[in-house]
């Protein structure tokens, strides 16, 4: 059996600004250690270190590399994980069979690893490799691990020494698709889960993912219900019904019986908990499909809602829907924040929800009202065949928008008249108008599609934002990228009456207006510049006792294929800032620290991505450390000794999933 390595010496506590006691879920991850997935159950991602600063940063060193290609049969290249680090140890899910791996937080040593070998059921997964973390529970012995595997498994291992506690579950594991209230085949069932479980007064909770949904094949598909389970038995203790079922609260909201069909409306992101108040925040997702809802008439509870659930019984407590009769995919994509906040001299237990669409929905995290007003307020109809959205939709009084909404003609590149020109002749074929203008029917007589802004996978997404708590500043990249949402109707791939795709020409004909530019999930282009104005990606301070933007900062160095690029020769381009999904932030005591989220050549000629640090008072760009490729995973800190760590996992093209621990120079 391995030998835990002892707890930080707590001497050392005051001198290195460490937090010696747990506190509220909103106060950061204490002590030094990093033992949720967001920093505390309050999903922060604040540490009270600041070994390394403004000062020190560009001048960070590798301390270890540890490398993730072995862990499976196959490398991987999409290495999304935050680790853990409890007790000097570092834990994390790594690698396309998604093992799970204790590492020596201070030398990179692997110490334990374990894997299953789920054949068919994990080749057909929907949510597949290494996924983004796990989860500890302290329980009074060794530790446990929890980690749910691609084939949709919930395992419990020894935190000490990696082997399954066979008194969970059988032999350690449960199975989750048994026991979801519905009919799902073990292995072929689409359902599955990339995030984190989250665990609470010896429950643990599971949310549900499934494939990407703007075509899908049917519009039956499994429904995500979230479930508690006994951390120490494996027993089901609840299941809260995302979609209600006949005698529940909502299901007047799914019209002809909609409601016994779809799916999806899952917890696919991260969950948030508040242990004084005994309630787990679920941001949860639409429902089938993400852009038509002629089968799913109605507002559709508890699809694009946050809902408080209680975690001793499952009950819900209060919900707030942030989006009716979605069909824009603006799902919630990332955990709510816990933030103590004082608005008007009054304090508040509030939680803030980012979404997609670059809202960030500020309510009482004890009843779901809104901090500030927000307002119903009439948005433009959809005229596709079958489909009927909601005349209104809530639009947050405070903060103001973190992102761009919506697109008209000033929104389009103008860095020099042809490129201005091209662009608008770029967005002819096309539909444009506010935030939450519906998609179309894709068709050479009429529209291509609609033109939407925050793009599909937004605005904001997984990696959602931070909080300090020390200030009241909530922290968030968000990208600027633009898609076309057209629909056609094609039997052949779906039964459902519409799904996203592109019209057909006319045989023995070129049938009317072309495309122009690029377009689809990668936006509309011109010779490769995006057609919208940058920055595209940015990332912002939002004061939340003053629900007012501190600073925004473009985020992310532009691309070399922008300022090598001949039609903007002579121009004098500002960083562009790039567009990724996938960038999470990280605050400490001074800084906010995130991946570039692109390559591109520094200043010593060197092609790369970087990590990047920004005073966290005034967004002033204090420090840069290379890296080979972007970072994939959000970044965590920790101290080990009279040592601050910084690791992040990166990866990309060719280079498989490695995490990077960087130190301060001696």
């Amino acid at each position: 059996m391995l030998r835990r390595i002892p707890r930080l010496v707590l001497s050392l506590v005051g001198t290195l600004g460490l937090t010696v006691a747990p506190g509220a879920a909103q106060q950061g991850a204490p002590n030094g250690e990093w033992p949720t997935y967001g920093g505390d159950l309050g999903h922060t991602r604040y540490s009270a270190l600041d070994q390394i600063d403004a000062d020190n940063f560009s001048d960070l060193e590798v301390a270890w590399r540890f490398k993730t290609e072995s862990l499976g049969p196959r490398p991987e290249f999409i290495f999304q994980s935050t680790p853990l680090m409890v007790d000097g140890v570092l834990y994390t899910t790594a690698g396309t069979r998604r093992a799970a791996v204790a590492i020596d937080a201070e030398t990179g040593e692997m110490l334990w690893v374990h894997r299953l070998n789920e054949g068919e059921r994990g080749a057909g997964a929907p949510r597949r490799l290494s996924g983004r973390g796990l989860t500890y529970w302290d329980d009074g012995a060794d530790g446990v691990i929890f980690y749910v595997t691609p084939g949709y498994r919930l395992i419990a291992l020894n935190a000490l020494t990696g082997h399954r506690i066979t008194s969970f579950g059988d032999d350690g594991l449960v199975d989750l698709k048994q026991g979801l209230d519905q009919d799902i085949d073990p292995v072929t069932g689409e359902i599955g889960l990339h995030a984190a479980p989250i665990i609470s007064n010896g429950v643990i909770m599971i949310g549900a993912a499934h494939l990407a949904g703007v075509a899908p094949p049917t519009k039956e598909k499994p429904t995500g219900h979230v479930r508690g389970f006994d951390a120490r038995t494996g027993e089901r203790k609840w299941i809260f019904h995302t979609i209600p079922g006949a005698d529940e609260f909502g299901n007047d909201s799914w019209l002809n019986d909609s409601w016994r069909y779809t799916g999806n409306t899952g917890v696919w992101g991260q969950m948030t908990i508040d242990e004084d108040l005994g309630y787990v925040y679920l941001p949860v997702e639409m429902p089938t499909g993400d852009l038509y809802g002629g089968h799913r008439l109605g507002d559709n509870l508890f699809a694009d809602s946050v809902v408080a659930v209680e975690i001793a019984t499952g009950d819900r407590v209060w919900h707030y829907q942030t989006i009716h009769h979605d069909v824009w995919d603006f799902d919630l994509p990332s955990a709510p924040i816990l933030v103590d906040i004082t608005v008007d001299g009054q304090p508040i237990k509030a939680l803030a929800q980012p979404s997609k669409q670059g809202f960030l929905y500020v309510l009482d995290r004890t009843n779901g009202e809104p901090v500030w007003p927000i307002e119903e307020r009439a948005v433009p109809q959809s005229d596709v065949p079958g489909e009927m959205t909601s005349p209104t939709q809530p639009f947050p009084t405070k903060p103001p928008p973190f992102d761009r909404q919506g697109i008209s003609v000033d929104d389009l590149i103008d860095f020099t008249p042809e490129l201005r020109a091209r662009a608008e002749e770029a967005i002819a074929p096309y539909r444009i108008g506010p935030l939450y203008t519906p998609p179309s029917v894709a068709s050479f007589e009429g529209t291509l599609g609609t033109l939407h802004i925050p793009a599909l996978t937004g605005g904001s997404n997984w990696p959602g934002g931070s909080f300090d708590p020390e200030t009241g500043i909530f922290y968030i990249y968000s990208k600027t990228q633009i898609n076309s949402l057209g629909l056609v109707s094609n039997p052949q791939r779906s039964n459902m009456d519409f799904i996203m795709g592109r019209p057909r020409r006319p045989a023995g004909g070129r049938g009317g207006r072309g495309r122009r530019g690029g377009g689809g999930f990668g936006g509309l282009n011109v010779d490769g510049i995006s057609i919208v104005k940058p920055p595209w990606g940015r990332i912002t301070a939002i004061d939340l006792n003053a629900g007012e933007l501190v600073w925004q900062v473009a985020h992310g160095e532009t691309p070399d294929n922008i300022r090598n690029h001949p039609l903007l020769q002579g121009v004098d381009v500002p960083r562009t800032g790039v567009a990724n999904a996938r960038i999470g932030t990280l605050v400490t005591k001074t800084l906010v620290v995130a991946g570039d989220g692109g390559l591109f050549t520094n200043e010593d000629g060197v092609r790369g991505s970087a990590l990047r640090a920004y005073d966290k008072a005034t967004g002033e760009d204090v420090g840069t450390v290379a890296l080979p490729v972007p970072a994939t995973g959000s970044p965590m800190t920790y101290m080990v000794g009279d040592t601050q760590y910084l690791v992040v996992a990166i990866a990309g093209g060719g280079f498989a999933g490695e995490l990077w621990a960087f130190t301060a120079p001696e």
